[in-house]
């Protein structure tokens, strides 16, 4: 299962691919591609949104993710920035859409919090965080490419824990109904063995 996470932006959009290997323990998350689309400046924005669709589309179509997480496009200060972000972001969750990815969407805060245990991790410690999570022999760099890791690691990790709380859920549940067959049938077989002592006093 691949899943590409997408830090979205106009002038710089990270990516990242992230698959579950077969074996579990360390590194059992492993990268299979990252990097950054950038845009130049000086182009007008229609033109610089239609590019970042193209480059988006290539990579999704060359690695056919399951799952696209798209960064949350939270409250900026700046507007324009905030603008861009949400422009770059909706480019990106309809380009996934297009080519059939299930598309998803976490906070900045709830990434950190999966990747590093705190919502209110650095910059840095993301990045340290995602080189030892993916067994990468240097960090990644620039930031954006941290995040879109980040971001896929995010999800595999939320996915794995939903799948166990379903895998208890459905055992407890087959618990559940054994217990409550064998007491059906000691119920029965108290009501057949009192039925047969009345026969006999009878």
């Amino acid at each position: 299962m691949f899943v590409m996470g997408i830090d979205p932006g106009l002038s710089r959009c990270g990516y990242g691919v992230v698959r579950r290997a077969a074996r579990h323990g360390p590194a059992s998350l492993q990268a299979v591609a990252a990097g950054v689309i950038t845009t130049p400046p000086a182009d007008a924005v229609p033109s610089r949104l239609a590019a970042l669709g193209a480059e988006l589309r290539a990579l999704l179509l060359e690695y056919s993710p399951s799952v696209v997480v798209v960064e949350r496009v939270l409250f900026q200060a700046n507007a324009r920035t905030a603008m861009a972000v949400g422009q770059a972001s909706g480019i990106a969750m309809a380009a996934a859409a297009d080519a059939g990815a299930e598309v998803v969407q976490y906070s900045p805060n709830e990434v950190k919090m999966a990747v590093t245990g705190y919502g209110s991790a650095t910059k840095g410690q993301v990045q340290m965080m995602v080189k030892q999570v993916l067994g990468l022999d240097v960090i990644p760099r620039p930031p954006d490419v941290a995040d879109a890791l980040a971001l896929a690691i995010c999800h595999l990790g939320r996915a794995s824990l939903a799948r166990a709380a379903a895998l208890a859920e459905a055992a407890g549940a087959g618990a559940s109904a054994a217990r409550a067959g064998a007491r059906d049938r000691g119920a029965s077989a108290a009501h057949a063995g009192a039925v047969a002592a009345l026969g006999d006093r009878s």
